[in-house]
């Protein structure tokens, strides 16, 4: 049999399941130029520079042309200040995560201790459960634990402990931490412990071997399991609905408002923004782990 030589069948398939994939991102995309207000019908590419004129419902002219609803973006605080909030609670859960994460999978693989078992298995609730189930869970123990502090110390007026940012952060360092000690924890199964030992041998302390041996070994772990802790956050909206507050809006919640009113190409433009962000970091980020393979 030729390896080179494909079936039609194959590559029909091949065809048939990258459309499935990636049709929706480029429609999207598309309708990020459209020159109707309305997101239902595609009214035609903005394609005119100048003043701004309407007539009925269709942009005639913008100042900036194709990217009218693109620069729109730019003028709006709202989105701003949900993507500042996004960006700063993907970075600071990504970061605590994947060193919790990181630590927790090397004390799994290298020590035995009397609730190993059950501590491997608790690893998978997180993931397995509903996401609805988790942000639930998550809102009643922040809703109880602020309203006995407050009480306890009798916080009251606006100093009063409530839902907002730091509450996101905490949730999503929750649910990433077994996301990267699987992945880590994946890393560590066929790692040699021998280069450790020769390292020791050679007059290296522990803190030594773990940086110059054993850290540049698991990095590509590491790499990828912040990465998927990057991108769950980016994209959560279940549990940072059940968790936010005033001032912790991220983008997913700031979208889903805008989807309950009117809907405009102001959302694709901001989705195909963020499609080309996220797409960037991860392709930055893959090539610094392909280095370090």
């Amino acid at each position: 049999m030729n390896p080179y030589r494909r079936s039609l069948f194959i590559r029909l398939t091949s065809v048939l399941v990258y459309a499935f994939l990636y049709a929706p991102i480029l429609v999207l995309i598309v309708f990020a130029f459209n020159s109707s207000r309305t997101n239902v019908n595609f009214g035609g590419f903005i394609t005119h520079f100048g003043p701004l004129t309407m007539e009925g419902s269709t942009v005639i002219q913008s100042p900036c042309g194709p990217f009218h609803w693109f620069c729109e973006l730019g003028k709006n605080r709202e989105v701003m200040g949900a993507t500042k909030n996004t960006l700063t609670v993907a970075f600071i859960s990504t970061i605590t995560s994947t060193i919790i994460g990181t630590l927790a999978a090397m004390a799994l693989q290298r020590y035995n201790f009397k609730l190993k078992s059950f501590t491997q298995v608790s690893l998978y609730i997180p993931i397995v459960i509903p996401e609805i189930v988790m942000g639930i869970g998550i809102l009643v123990l922040f809703s109880q634990l602020f309203t006995f502090l407050n009480g306890l110390f009798g916080i009251t007026g606006d100093a009063r402990l409530a839902m907002g940012l730091p509450t996101v952060i905490f949730s999503h360092i929750a649910f990433s931490i077994p996301f990267v000690t699987l992945v880590v924890q994946a890393r560590l199964q066929g790692f040699d412990k021998s280069i450790e030992e020769a390292a020791m041998d050679l007059g290296a302390n522990e803190l030594t071997t773990f940086w110059r041996v054993t850290f540049p070994t698991i990095l590509p772990g590491i790499l990828s399991g912040g990465l998927l802790a990057f991108t769950l956050s980016l994209d959560d909206f279940v549990i940072t609905f059940f968790t936010t507050g005033p001032g912790g809006t991220t983008l997913p919640i700031y979208v889903y408002g805008l989807l309950r009113r009117i809907i405009t190409p102001q959302v694709n433009a901001l989705s195909t923004v963020w499609v080309l962000i996220v797409f960037s970091i991860m392709l930055l980020l893959q090539r610094v782990q392909n280095r370090n393979t």
